[in-house]
């Protein structure tokens, strides 16, 4: 295998950098996600070739999970291998995110919010990618059972530990994210960012106040799902490929290409045409432009893909009655 050496120029490849929050953290305005691609299943090569771009054209933010792969746990292993095979004399460059949440080992001491699993799963997550520490440990959902004093703590004493220099939350509801910024900030470990699922399909973070919150309390903003896992892209324009995500119907199901949105896709790419953009590119470019986002959250499964997305850096703005 041949050593890596980073692109000398990939500070000036025409990525653009961001303040999250109130924070001093700069974050690239398109940032690598592993949920899907960057599992067990998946060729490391590949990986290897999808990391390697990305970081030589200015992304510095690659997001983890610890059950993101499949299998669990798998993505946050090829991160580890990437680590000692690429990224080992750059690890001050990066910024590594990974959270714990949703279900991972069996019993009841894998899942949720509980103080018990978000510090086993950092330490296994450590472990996993052959880090010291992560720069961004989240909660990665509202635990309803556990009081949020617990869960908000142990994010307040991994930062203490050493385990992770920043914390987040992502997809809480509104009160429970004010309650969370006010308990974070009083014990001297302000939140971050936020992670929610911000698309043109889906604007649940602007119609419930969680983006006005974050601006307010000087949060950042992370979008996932920015394409809507696919279908803000011109794959579905036509009907369901045989070979698309959708065909599989595992995360997204046939039954959500309505007419209705069927339409919405076909009319937004017909503005992305007028605008000199595919509708990948348009639909990322319209929530950069949103008010409070601070970076949006990409997967990619080929540097092919990833290089038409970076190109929604440097779009155009949006007039409000565009879309």
């Amino acid at each position: 295998m041949e050593n890596y050496f980073a692109e000398p120029q990939r500070y000036d490849n025409g990525m653009q950098y961001q303040r999250c929050g109130r924070s001093g953290v700069l974050l690239p305005k398109v940032s690598l996600g592993f949920w899907h691609n960057f599992g067990g299943i998946d060729p490391y090569e590949r990986s290897r070739e999808i990391t390697h771009y990305a970081f030589d054209h200015g992304i510095t933010h690659f997001d983890l999970a610890n059950n993101y792969g499949p299998p669990y746990g798998s993505a946050e292993e090829t991160m580890g291998r990437l680590m000692d095979d690429s990224f080992h004399s750059y690890r001050d460059e990066l910024f590594i995110s990974t959270k714990a949440g949703y279900d991972m080992w069996a019993g009841p001491y894998g899942n949720w919010g509980s103080r018990k699993y978000l510090m086993a799963s950092l330490d296994q997550s450590l472990k996993r990618m052959h880090l010291d520490y992560v720069d961004l440990f989240y909660s990665h959902r509202y635990d309803p059972e556990t009081p949020l004093e617990e869960t908000l703590q142990a994010l307040v004493d991994v930062v203490r530990a050493g385990k992770a220099l920043y914390v987040g939350i992502s997809r809480w509801p509104l009160e429970a994210t004010r309650f969370a910024f006010d308990y974070l900030k009083q014990h001297d470990v302000p939140c971050l960012i936020y992670q929610g699922r911000l698309n043109m399909l889906d604007r649940e973070p602007q119609e419930t106040g969680i983006l006005d919150l974050c601006r307010e309390a000087g949060v950042g903003f992370i979008s996932f799902s920015p394409l809507a896992q696919g279908l803000l892209t011109d794959r579905y324009l036509n009907g369901i490929p045989e070979d698309s995500r959708m065909s599989k119907g595992k995360f997204l199901k046939p039954e959500m290409l309505t007419e209705e949105i069927l339409g919405k896709i076909r009319a937004w790419n017909a503005v992305a045409q007028k605008r000199g953009e595919n509708l990948a590119e348009m639909a990322l470019a319209w929530i950069l432009h949103q008010k409070g986002v601070t970076s949006v959250l990409v997967g990619a499964s080929s540097t092919q893909q990833l290089q038409k997305n970076l190109k929604c850096v440097g779009a155009a703005p949006f007039e409000n009655e565009e879309l």
